[in-house]
Protein backbone atom coordinates (compact mmCIF):
# COMPACT_ATOMS: atom_id res chain seq x y z
CA UNK A 1 0.00 0.00 0.00
CA UNK A 2 1.37 3.10 -1.33
CA UNK A 3 2.13 6.24 1.86
CA UNK A 4 -0.51 8.57 2.03
CA UNK A 5 0.13 12.33 0.78
CA UNK A 6 -1.62 13.53 4.52
CA UNK A 7 -1.88 11.08 7.72
CA UNK A 8 -3.59 12.55 10.62
CA UNK A 9 -3.98 10.65 13.66
CA UNK A 10 -5.32 11.98 16.67
CA UNK A 11 -6.00 15.95 15.50
CA UNK A 12 -7.30 17.53 18.30
CA UNK A 13 -8.13 21.91 18.27
CA UNK A 14 -8.90 23.56 21.45
CA UNK A 15 -9.04 27.23 22.89
CA UNK A 16 -8.19 28.63 26.24
CA UNK A 17 -11.69 30.38 27.76
CA UNK A 18 -12.22 32.12 30.98
CA UNK A 19 -14.38 29.05 32.02
CA UNK A 20 -11.15 26.53 30.63
CA UNK A 21 -10.47 24.63 27.37
CA UNK A 22 -12.92 24.18 24.89
CA UNK A 23 -12.07 21.44 22.63
CA UNK A 24 -13.44 22.00 19.11
CA UNK A 25 -11.70 18.81 17.37
CA UNK A 26 -11.66 15.87 19.49
CA UNK A 27 -9.11 13.26 18.54
CA UNK A 28 -10.03 12.45 14.95
CA UNK A 29 -7.56 10.62 12.48
CA UNK A 30 -7.84 10.16 8.79
CA UNK A 31 -5.61 9.87 5.51
CA UNK A 32 -5.37 11.15 2.18
CA UNK A 33 -4.02 10.07 -1.04
CA UNK A 34 -4.21 11.76 -4.69
CA UNK A 35 -8.22 11.68 -3.92
CA UNK A 36 -11.02 13.81 -3.57
CA UNK A 37 -12.41 13.47 0.20
CA UNK A 38 -15.08 15.42 1.39
CA UNK A 39 -15.46 16.83 5.36
CA UNK A 40 -19.35 17.18 5.80
CA UNK A 41 -21.33 18.22 9.01
CA UNK A 42 -23.62 21.33 10.75
CA UNK A 43 -21.83 24.53 10.91
CA UNK A 44 -19.73 24.22 13.95
CA UNK A 45 -18.97 20.42 13.87
CA UNK A 46 -15.33 21.16 13.18
CA UNK A 47 -14.87 20.92 9.45
CA UNK A 48 -13.03 24.40 8.88
CA UNK A 49 -10.77 24.66 12.19
CA UNK A 50 -9.70 20.94 10.98
CA UNK A 51 -8.72 22.38 7.41
CA UNK A 52 -7.09 25.03 8.95
CA UNK A 53 -5.11 23.17 11.59
CA UNK A 54 -3.75 20.93 8.62
CA UNK A 55 -2.10 24.51 7.58
CA UNK A 56 -0.94 25.73 10.89
CA UNK A 57 -3.41 28.41 10.63
CA UNK A 58 -5.01 28.31 14.07
CA UNK A 59 -3.65 30.74 16.26
CA UNK A 60 -3.24 31.42 20.24
CA UNK A 61 -5.19 31.32 22.04
CA UNK A 62 -6.16 28.30 19.57
CA UNK A 63 -3.79 24.63 20.73
CA UNK A 64 -2.94 21.95 17.97
CA UNK A 65 -2.05 18.80 19.37
CA UNK A 66 -1.74 15.00 17.61
CA UNK A 67 -0.22 12.13 17.71
CA UNK A 68 1.01 12.67 13.49
CA UNK A 69 0.57 15.39 11.21
CA UNK A 70 2.40 14.66 7.90
CA UNK A 71 2.04 15.75 4.73
CA UNK A 72 4.18 13.51 2.09
CA UNK A 73 6.46 12.51 4.80
CA UNK A 74 7.32 16.32 6.36
CA UNK A 75 5.53 16.20 10.14
CA UNK A 76 4.07 19.41 10.05
CA UNK A 77 3.69 19.86 13.78
CA UNK A 78 7.75 20.19 13.68
CA UNK A 79 8.08 22.77 11.12
CA UNK A 80 9.11 26.27 12.01
CA UNK A 81 6.79 29.15 11.02
CA UNK A 82 9.64 30.11 8.12
CA UNK A 83 9.12 26.35 6.79
CA UNK A 84 5.31 26.40 6.83
CA UNK A 85 5.43 29.53 4.51
CA UNK A 86 7.30 27.59 2.36
CA UNK A 87 4.56 24.71 2.24
CA UNK A 88 1.89 26.85 2.43
CA UNK A 89 0.73 27.63 -1.39
CA UNK A 90 3.73 25.81 -2.88
CA UNK A 91 2.67 22.44 -1.77
CA UNK A 92 -0.52 23.02 0.41
CA UNK A 93 -3.27 25.40 -0.69
CA UNK A 94 -6.51 26.63 1.08
CA UNK A 95 -9.62 28.26 -0.43
CA UNK A 96 -11.11 29.84 2.11
CA UNK A 97 -15.17 30.43 2.55
CA UNK A 98 -16.56 33.32 0.20
CA UNK A 99 -13.15 33.53 -1.64
CA UNK A 100 -13.46 36.54 -3.40
CA UNK A 101 -13.96 38.51 -0.60
CA UNK A 102 -10.14 37.35 0.53
CA UNK A 103 -8.83 39.13 -2.65
CA UNK A 104 -7.34 42.55 -2.11
CA UNK A 105 -8.82 45.20 -3.30
CA UNK A 106 -6.32 47.57 -3.92
CA UNK A 107 -4.43 45.29 -6.30
CA UNK A 108 -5.74 43.93 -10.15
CA UNK A 109 -6.40 40.35 -10.37
CA UNK A 110 -3.47 39.37 -12.69
CA UNK A 111 -1.28 41.15 -9.91
CA UNK A 112 -2.13 39.08 -7.41
CA UNK A 113 -2.12 35.82 -9.25
CA UNK A 114 1.18 36.37 -10.16
CA UNK A 115 2.18 37.48 -6.41
CA UNK A 116 1.02 34.15 -5.12
CA UNK A 117 3.20 32.64 -8.32
CA UNK A 118 6.48 34.44 -7.69
CA UNK A 119 6.22 34.18 -4.01
CA UNK A 120 7.19 30.62 -4.46
CA UNK A 121 8.84 29.89 -7.94
CA UNK A 122 11.60 32.04 -9.43
CA UNK A 123 10.02 33.20 -12.49
CA UNK A 124 10.61 36.42 -14.78
CA UNK A 125 8.06 39.17 -14.65
CA UNK A 126 6.88 37.72 -18.54
CA UNK A 127 6.51 33.87 -17.16
CA UNK A 128 4.50 35.18 -14.40
CA UNK A 129 2.26 37.07 -17.05
CA UNK A 130 1.77 34.11 -19.26
CA UNK A 131 1.25 31.84 -16.54
CA UNK A 132 -1.58 34.38 -15.19
CA UNK A 133 -3.24 34.14 -18.36
CA UNK A 134 -2.90 30.53 -18.85
CA UNK A 135 -4.58 29.92 -15.64
CA UNK A 136 -7.31 31.70 -16.00
CA UNK A 137 -7.91 30.45 -18.89
CA UNK A 138 -7.67 26.90 -17.02
CA UNK A 139 -10.58 28.37 -14.75
CA UNK A 140 -12.77 29.07 -17.85
CA UNK A 141 -12.87 33.11 -17.60
CA UNK A 142 -12.96 35.06 -21.00
CA UNK A 143 -11.12 37.53 -22.06
CA UNK A 144 -8.51 36.54 -19.69
CA UNK A 145 -5.84 39.47 -21.02
CA UNK A 146 -8.70 41.93 -20.13
CA UNK A 147 -10.12 40.08 -16.93
CA UNK A 148 -6.13 40.49 -15.25
CA UNK A 149 -6.59 44.10 -15.28
CA UNK A 150 -9.70 44.88 -13.32
CA UNK A 151 -9.85 45.15 -9.72
CA UNK A 152 -11.69 42.80 -7.92
CA UNK A 153 -15.02 45.04 -7.14
CA UNK A 154 -15.25 45.05 -11.06
CA UNK A 155 -15.90 41.30 -11.10
CA UNK A 156 -18.87 38.94 -9.96
CA UNK A 157 -19.03 36.61 -7.31
CA UNK A 158 -18.63 33.84 -9.50
CA UNK A 159 -15.97 35.32 -11.41
CA UNK A 160 -14.18 36.16 -8.56
CA UNK A 161 -14.25 32.85 -6.98
CA UNK A 162 -12.57 31.28 -10.07
CA UNK A 163 -9.89 34.02 -9.90
CA UNK A 164 -9.71 32.91 -5.89
CA UNK A 165 -9.50 29.17 -7.18
CA UNK A 166 -6.81 30.35 -10.28
CA UNK A 167 -4.64 32.06 -7.38
CA UNK A 168 -4.49 28.83 -4.98
CA UNK A 169 -3.84 26.46 -8.08
CA UNK A 170 -1.17 28.58 -10.20
CA UNK A 171 1.91 27.30 -7.88
CA UNK A 172 0.48 23.72 -8.35
CA UNK A 173 -0.01 22.16 -4.88
CA UNK A 174 -0.08 18.81 -4.15
CA UNK A 175 -2.96 19.13 -1.95
CA UNK A 176 -6.12 21.38 -2.17
CA UNK A 177 -8.26 22.67 0.52
CA UNK A 178 -11.44 23.77 -0.49
CA UNK A 179 -13.81 25.35 2.41
CA UNK A 180 -17.25 25.35 1.05
CA UNK A 181 -15.82 27.40 -2.11
CA UNK A 182 -19.11 27.52 -3.54
CA UNK A 183 -21.30 28.93 -0.40
CA UNK A 184 -22.35 32.23 -1.79
CA UNK A 185 -23.25 31.53 -5.57
CA UNK A 186 -26.40 29.93 -7.37
CA UNK A 187 -26.73 26.54 -8.70
CA UNK A 188 -25.62 26.75 -12.05
CA UNK A 189 -22.35 29.06 -11.38
CA UNK A 190 -21.79 26.52 -8.06
CA UNK A 191 -21.64 23.63 -10.77
CA UNK A 192 -19.13 25.17 -12.93
CA UNK A 193 -16.80 26.15 -10.34
CA UNK A 194 -17.06 22.49 -9.02
CA UNK A 195 -16.32 21.38 -12.54
CA UNK A 196 -13.39 23.40 -12.61
CA UNK A 197 -11.70 22.28 -9.34
CA UNK A 198 -12.37 18.49 -10.55
CA UNK A 199 -11.12 19.00 -13.82
CA UNK A 200 -7.31 20.45 -12.19
CA UNK A 201 -7.64 18.10 -9.83
CA UNK A 202 -7.68 15.01 -11.87
CA UNK A 203 -5.57 16.45 -14.42
CA UNK A 204 -2.65 17.89 -11.89
CA UNK A 205 -2.93 14.48 -10.29
CA UNK A 206 -3.71 16.53 -6.66
CA UNK A 207 -5.29 15.52 -3.55
CA UNK A 208 -8.82 17.33 -2.95
CA UNK A 209 -10.27 17.89 0.80
CA UNK A 210 -13.53 19.82 0.14
CA UNK A 211 -15.36 21.22 3.50
CA UNK A 212 -18.97 21.46 3.00
CA UNK A 213 -22.57 21.03 4.90
CA UNK A 214 -23.82 19.85 1.26
CA UNK A 215 -24.54 16.41 0.77
CA UNK A 216 -25.68 15.62 -2.35
CA UNK A 217 -22.88 18.06 -3.36
CA UNK A 218 -20.00 15.62 -2.25
CA UNK A 219 -21.48 12.78 -3.12
CA UNK A 220 -21.53 14.03 -6.75
CA UNK A 221 -17.86 14.89 -6.89
CA UNK A 222 -15.74 13.54 -3.98
CA UNK A 223 -14.36 9.92 -3.59
CA UNK A 224 -14.73 9.68 0.08
CA UNK A 225 -16.75 10.99 2.72
CA UNK A 226 -15.83 12.02 6.65
CA UNK A 227 -19.20 12.89 8.63
CA UNK A 228 -18.58 14.89 11.45
CA UNK A 229 -20.58 15.91 14.60
CA UNK A 230 -19.51 17.84 17.72
CA UNK A 231 -16.04 17.43 16.39
CA UNK A 232 -15.75 14.18 15.77
CA UNK A 233 -15.83 11.42 12.82
CA UNK A 234 -19.41 9.67 13.49
CA UNK A 235 -18.96 8.08 9.78
CA UNK A 236 -16.45 7.38 6.93
CA UNK A 237 -17.98 5.84 3.93
CA UNK A 238 -17.62 5.86 0.34
CA UNK A 239 -19.84 8.63 -1.86
CA UNK A 240 -21.34 6.34 -3.71
CA UNK A 241 -22.39 4.88 -0.74
CA UNK A 242 -23.56 8.03 1.04
CA UNK A 243 -26.97 6.86 0.74
CA UNK A 244 -27.13 3.72 2.96
CA UNK A 245 -24.52 5.28 5.61
CA UNK A 246 -25.79 3.89 8.81
CA UNK A 247 -25.10 6.49 11.53
CA UNK A 248 -27.98 7.69 13.17
CA UNK A 249 -26.51 11.39 12.46
CA UNK A 250 -25.67 10.46 8.98
CA UNK A 251 -29.23 9.43 8.39
CA UNK A 252 -30.50 12.54 10.45
CA UNK A 253 -28.79 14.63 7.22
CA UNK A 254 -30.09 12.79 5.19
CA UNK A 255 -33.63 12.86 6.28
CA UNK A 256 -33.64 16.77 6.44
CA UNK A 257 -32.69 17.27 2.93
CA UNK A 258 -35.34 18.87 0.94
CA UNK A 259 -36.36 17.02 -2.26
CA UNK A 260 -37.72 18.00 -5.53
CA UNK A 261 -40.45 15.87 -5.07
CA UNK A 262 -41.14 16.86 -1.70
CA UNK A 263 -44.27 15.82 -0.06
CA UNK A 264 -43.85 16.43 3.49
CA UNK A 265 -45.25 18.50 5.29
CA UNK A 266 -41.81 20.01 6.81
CA UNK A 267 -39.17 18.42 7.38
CA UNK A 268 -37.60 16.22 10.30
CA UNK A 269 -34.83 17.38 12.63
CA UNK A 270 -31.80 16.21 14.16
CA UNK A 271 -32.65 13.86 17.17
CA UNK A 272 -29.95 13.86 18.83
CA UNK A 273 -31.02 11.99 21.74
CA UNK A 274 -30.72 9.08 19.49
CA UNK A 275 -26.88 8.57 19.04
CA UNK A 276 -26.18 11.50 21.81
CA UNK A 277 -25.17 14.26 20.12
CA UNK A 278 -24.94 17.93 21.13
Amino acid sequence: MSTPLLDVQNLSVSFSTHRGPVEVVKGISFSLGRERLAIVGESGSGKSMTGRSILRLIRSPGRVRADRLNFDGIDLLSQSEKQMRSIRGARISMVMQDPKFSLNPVMTVGEQIAEALRVHDKVSGREARDRVISMLEAVRINEPARVAKLYPHEVSGGMGQRIMIAMMLIPEPDLLIADEPTSALDVSVQAQVLDIIDDLIRTKGMGLILISHDLNLVSRYCDRILVMNAGQIVESCAAKDLANATHPYTRGLLAAMPRLDETREQLPVLDRASWGGT
